[in-house]
C-alpha cells in the first residue's frame, strides 16, 4: 500500500508570518493537529498542536503576537505518493515525528499522520510480511576444496 492510498489530500497550510492564534484556530476549526508551513509555494516547516502549546507555555505567548516561524519545526520529513506505508512508518518512527508531508515535485499534495497509520493497522489493511524460509541442502556430504584452497592449506 502506498501513501497516495491513505494520505489526506486536503492539506491545511499556514505561512511563517501567521500568528500562533491563527494557526491554533485553523487546527481547531478543522479538527487537525498538524499544519504545513508554506512560503512561496515551498514547504518550509511543520507546526503541530504540541508546538503551539508546549513551546509557548500557555496562552501568554499568543497575546504577545508570536508567529508560527518562531515555533515551527523547520526540518520537514517527507515522502512521495509512491512511498510505501512501511517506509513511511519507518521514517516517522526513526525521526520521532507525528506527520509526514507528501510531496510531488516539491509541491505538497498530501499529509499522513500517525493516526492515519494506526487507523490503517486497526482496519487490518496492512498485513505483516511473512518471513521467508531459508532452505538448506541437507545430506550434501563433505564439500570439496577448490585447487587454490588446497594449495593455501599446504603452504
Amino acid at each position: 500500500m502506498r501513501l497516495q492510498d491513505i494520505m489526506s489530500e486536503d492539506v491545511k497550510t499556514v505561512t511563517p508570518g501567521a500568528s500562533v492564534t491563527e494557526a491554533r484556530s485553523l487546527m481547531r476549526a478543522n479538527g487537525i493537529h498538524h499544519l504545513l508551513v508554506i512560503e512561496r509555494k515551498q514547504v518550509v516547516g511543520v507546526v503541530s498542536e504540541r508546538d503551539l502549546g508546549g513551546r509557548l507555555g500557555g496562552r501568554g505567548a499568543e497575546a504577545a503576537g508570536t508567529q508560527v516561524a518562531q515555533v515551527m519545526s523547520p526540518h520537514v520529513v517527507s515522502g512521495s505518493p509512491s512511498t510505501t506505508v512501511r517506509q513511511a512508518a519507518n521514517l516517522m518512527r526513526g525521526r520521532a515525528v507525528g506527520c509526514l508531508a507528501v510531496l510531488d515535485g516539491g509541491k505538497a499534495v498530501g499529509i499522513v499522520t500517525t493516526t492515519d497509520l494506526l487507523e490503517l493497522i486497526g482496519r487490518g489493511a496492512e498485513r505483516p510480511i511473512e518471513r521467508s524460509t531459508r532452505w538448506t541442502l541437507r545430506g550434501r556430504g563433505e564439500r570439496r576444496a577448490t585447487p587454490t584452497a588446497r594449495h593455501a592449506r599446504r603452504g
